[in-house]
């Protein structure tokens, strides 16, 4: 399964929309993404899974790229 991660870099400083991130994950679950993630230090403020039409929808874009941790 593919997760969209929505964080802030910098889990010590107040959360502002602007500097919202994304990064895709391949997981069996959220819990497995958050183990994968916890190394980082990221402020994580949405873990989605994507499926269907959504899935399909980020793939065509050009900022779609599944991360190897």
């Amino acid at each position: 399964m593919i997760y969209k991660v929505y964080y802030q870099e910098n889990a010590v400083e107040v959360p502002v929309r602007e500097n919202t991130q994304s990064l895709y994950v391949e997981a069996d679950s959220e819990r497995e993404v958050r183990a994968i993630l916890k190394h980082l230090s990221y402020n994580i403020e949405l873990i989605q899974l994507l499926e269907g039409n959504h899935l399909e929808y980020e793939q065509a874009s050009s900022d779609f790229k599944v991360e190897k941790f």
